[in-house]
């Protein structure tokens, strides 16, 4: 089994897949949307993705703005979670996503990655960031769970 994670653009949407351990996420792709309101190609290429890794679960970036209110990119991604759970048949699990977009920008940063080259990365990188704290988060709960006697 294998988890994505997306982060969810106007423009782009960030691909990212684990391991079949689920221990790590790594980048995947950056699909481009031609247009914002027509998502069949960019919904057809995560089907291909999703059997090509043999995925069985998604997680999303959902963008709040920083104070946890909801603006319209919520509402846009959230119709975009309704046709992704459609269309797949898979469950979509929402992942706060603020300050996964900086935390790959300052990443592409510190490796050196001239500022012109980052925008190619950005999406691809953050949609990594949400899948990997997805990932820990589990790893951290399994973890407290206590044997039974």
């Amino acid at each position: 089994m294998r988890i994505m994670g997306l982060d969810f653009g106007s423009k782009t949407v960030g691909v990212a897949v684990s391991d079949a351990l689920l221990i790590t996420a790594q980048g995947v792709e950056i699909i481009r949307r031609k247009e914002e309101n027509k998502l069949r190609q960019t919904l057809a290429r995560i089907e291909e993705l999703i059997k090509e890794y043999e995925v069985e679960k998604i997680v999303l970036g959902q963008p709040k703005h920083m104070n946890g209110t909801e603006g319209i990119r919520v509402e846009l991604t959230e119709e975009f979670k309704e046709k992704l759970e459609r269309r797949t048949g898979l469950p979509v699990i929402w992942w706060d996503e603020r300050l996964t977009t900086v935390a790959a920008d300052k990443t592409m940063m510190e490796a050196g990655i001239r500022r012109e080259h980052r925008k190619e990365y950005v999406d691809m990188i953050a949609a990594t960031f949400i899948l990997q704290g997805y990932l820990d988060l589990q790893k951290n709960q399994a973890g407290q769970e206590k044997p039974e006697a």
